[in-house]
């Protein structure tokens, strides 16, 4: 693998858009590489059950279909090198990434880097992901079926998870350190007819109660400091997401909110350079439309290496 070894991809990041990219790319013959800090599979792989990805009926676990994702595309010649990205240059020829594994050079990049779920910062929080504390409604909303639980944020995506669960859940609480929700008006009207629904407007969540699982949350009103205790099976943290694009930044054209501008062709502002899966600016962030994005970035990128080549 010596330093002048050209890649004609190399794929940073091993979760669903990235090693999609990976099996596209090695069955069209181009010599491929994933690098990946941790394993494969991204966010979808800290998913216990996904029914919503097509053609597995009763579900699969993120972790065996990361892993399937990654053995198939590595039977088509595609590498993986576990390796943490430090630096890039995507401006180049070739395109040069520093790794705490060596220095790797490619003619085309397809950043697959994700994006994580904002966290509150409470005590425990981590400790408790999965023991009711949840960050993906869609994910694990069908494990509170008849149960309470409380969503925090005020957004689109409290919303949309707040709307979710109201069908699955006995009760849902949505708390806001606000007085009206942030989400677009589409929401307003369906979550106020939820009859399951109940707002909890200038309050922030303090604590979470726990035993060996979250028993409730202790909320703070904003306005005039009351606390108030109230019981739950599991809480939904809805404040947004952060797109890992920490790398890219004065590279790569960034939206407000962080997050790589590329369209559905998952094309960057610089030739060469991809962006696929939650990273990119995009309506739905799935594991089926993060495939999708992988595919069509192969493509894209096949295009590139014929008019440069």
């Amino acid at each position: 693998m010596g330093e002048h070894h050209i890649y004609d991809m190399i794929i940073v990041g091993g979760g669903p858009a990235g090693y999609t990219a990976a099996l596209y790319g090695a069955r069209a013959g181009l010599d491929t590489l994933v690098l990946e800090k941790l394993s494969a599979g991204g966010q979808m792989a800290l998913t216990q059950d996904i029914d919503n990805y097509p053609g597995f009926e009763h579900g699969v676990d993120g972790f065996t279909l990361a892993e399937n994702m990654q053995r198939q595309a590595e039977r088509f010649g595609a590498k993986t090198e576990y390796a943490q990205v430090l630096r890039m240059n995507l401006t180049g020829a070739p395109k040069e990434l520093e790794t705490s594994e060596g220095t790797f050079y490619a003619r085309t990049v397809v950043l697959a880097t994700g994006a994580n779920p904002r966290e509150l910062g409470l005590d425990q929080e981590a400790a408790l992901v999965g023991k009711g504390v949840a960050y993906c409604a869609a994910c694990d909303g069908m494990r509170y079926r008849d149960k309470t639980v409380v969503v925090v944020g005020g957004g689109n995506s409290a919303a949309e998870d707040t709307l979710l669960l109201s069908r699955v859940a006995r009760k849902v609480i949505l708390v806001h350190r606000r007085d009206t929700l942030r989400a677009t008006k589409v929401y307003h009207q369906p979550l106020m007819e939820a009859e399951n629904v109940e707002f909890r407007w200038n309050s922030t969540v303090e604590e979470l109660l726990h035993e060996d699982k979250v028993t409730g949350v202790r909320l703070r009103d904003v306005n005039t400091g009351a606390e108030t205790t109230v019981p739950c099976d599991g809480v939904f943290i809805s404040v947004g997401r952060k797109p890992a694009t920490e790398l890219v930044q004065g590279q790569l054209e960034l939206d407000r909110g962080g997050y790589v501008v590329a369209d559905e062709t998952t094309a960057t502002n610089l030739p060469g350079v991809f962006a696929v899966g939650d990273v990119r600016t995009k309506l739905l962030r799935q594991v089926v439309t993060a495939v999708a994005d992988g595919a069509v970035a192969v493509h894209m990128a096949e295009e590139y290496l014929a008019a440069t080549n």
